[in-house]
């Protein structure tokens, strides 16, 4: 390190001779003192307007969907508090967390964060959950044949996340996934064999405004969600007078691309409907930091996708490994971690309002946030015109 400091500051004082001959020899050592500090330090996070709302959004959103099963109560609180301290002001929760969902364990996520939320300035924390979309996960309501996004359901979701989470408002509520058959998590193509009645988006919309009239919560939006599905919100509201979905929370990274590129960033661009995206799974579930690769490894089983065989899958699928292997040649190629190339390539993207991170443990917290305050930004050309090689040979490996 000091090596590294002499260095900076054998060049900055070359850099400068010639400008500051004339200078106070004074302040001649603060402006050097200064530049070599701001060599050392890593950036500061970015924020974003989410949408059509007020909220100013860090650029990293803080995941929590393994607190209370893979992560403890003190694990998730250090990480909570680490991650704000660094200037993540937005966490995302949802009723059915901690992930797999098990009647026995849901909501313990929820409250883990109340607990800790206590501690904290309410204004300073943007809270946003989600409230399931349609399932035959009964447990998640008292008395229900099926989940759906009706009324009856919104109004319990909400009042049973308030009690959870030890607030009287939600900042930002997402419907998880739709009440209507939509091809989700890594199917290819819409069947249309599966079509269904579903609750009308108006109606959707008028149950959430009354949970917004009522103050328990602010702005709404929507997550794993198609373009037809932000039209027909955004145009519901429109001719409805009700209220408009400000983000959307879809998945996205190197193997999970062209759901989003191909027409929903042009929907959400800011220009026409202006919804923000809140990118999930940004790494590939994990599989993007190459830890998957080596089947052998000593700690592999306690790795998410070992823990729980069938979740979440696709990403880890032979292609989709296949690829992983070719990102991280890149990354080394280039200097950077396979964890700096991925989560750089999805803060650098024009349409990402902000990235979801999760992590099990502090270190893989700190690899994560260091990804984008320590990272070339924005990635060089030259890096980016390396992952588009890999991208046009591989497409989504991950969508099957």
């Amino acid at each position: 390190m000091q090596q590294m400091v002499l260095s900076a500051f054998t060049a900055i004082s070359s850099s400068l001779s010639a400008s500051t001959t004339h200078q106070p020899r004074r302040w001649r050592r603060r402006r050097i003192r200064g530049q070599v500090r701001s060599a050392q330090e890593p950036a500061k996070l970015k924020y974003n307007k989410l949408g059509d709302s007020d909220l100013l959004i860090s650029e990293i959103t803080l995941g929590t969907m393994t607190f209370g099963e893979q992560s403890s109560e003190k694990e998730s609180h250090d990480m909570l508090s680490y991650s704000f301290d660094q200037g993540i002001n937005i966490l995302d929760t949802a009723e059915i967390y901690p992930i797999q969902p098990r009647k026995e364990t849901q909501g313990r996520t929820d409250l883990y964060i109340g607990r800790w939320m206590k501690s904290r300035p309410r204004d300073k924390v943007i809270l946003a959950t989600k409230i399931s979309g349609y399932s035959d996960r009964t447990f998640l309501r008292d008395n229900a044949e099926v989940v759906r996004v009706d009324a009856a359901n919104i109004k319990e979701s909400v009042e049973k996340s308030l009690s959870r989470l030890s607030t009287d408002y939600i900042d930002l509520l997402h419907i998880h996934w739709p009440d209507r058959y939509v091809a989700l998590y890594g199917e290819f193509s819409y069947n249309s064999t599966k079509w269904r009645p579903s609750v009308p988006f108006e109606d959707q919309l008028k149950a959430l405004q009354e949970l917004i009239d009522e103050g328990k919560v602010r702005y709404i939006g929507v997550s794993n969600e198609t373009s037809y599905g932000v039209m027909q919100f955004v145009q519901a509201a429109k001719l409805q007078g009700l209220p408009k979905i400000v983000s959307i929370e879809n998945g996205y990274s190197l193997l999970v691309r062209c759901s989003f590129e191909v027409d929903l960033v042009e929907v959400c661009h800011p220009n026409n409907c202006n919804v923000g995206l809140l990118a999930y799974s940004p790494l590939g579930s994990g599989v993007l930091t190459g830890k998957y690769l080596d089947a052998s490894s000593g700690n592999a089983k306690s790795f998410r996708l070992n823990l729980f065989p069938g979740y979440m899958q696709r990403y880890n699928s032979p292609l989709a490994q296949e690829a992983t292997k070719e990102y991280i040649k890149v990354a080394k190629k280039h200097g950077l971690t396979p964890v700096q190339l991925a989560l750089g390539f999805v803060r650098d993207r024009p349409f990402t309002a902000s990235t979801i991170i999760g992590a099990t443990t502090m270190d893989q917290l700190k690899e994560n946030i260091d990804a984008f305050t320590r990272a070339p930004r924005p990635l060089p050309p030259q890096v980016v015109d390396d992952i588009e090689t890999i991208f046009k040979r591989y497409r989504d490996p991950a969508v099957l």
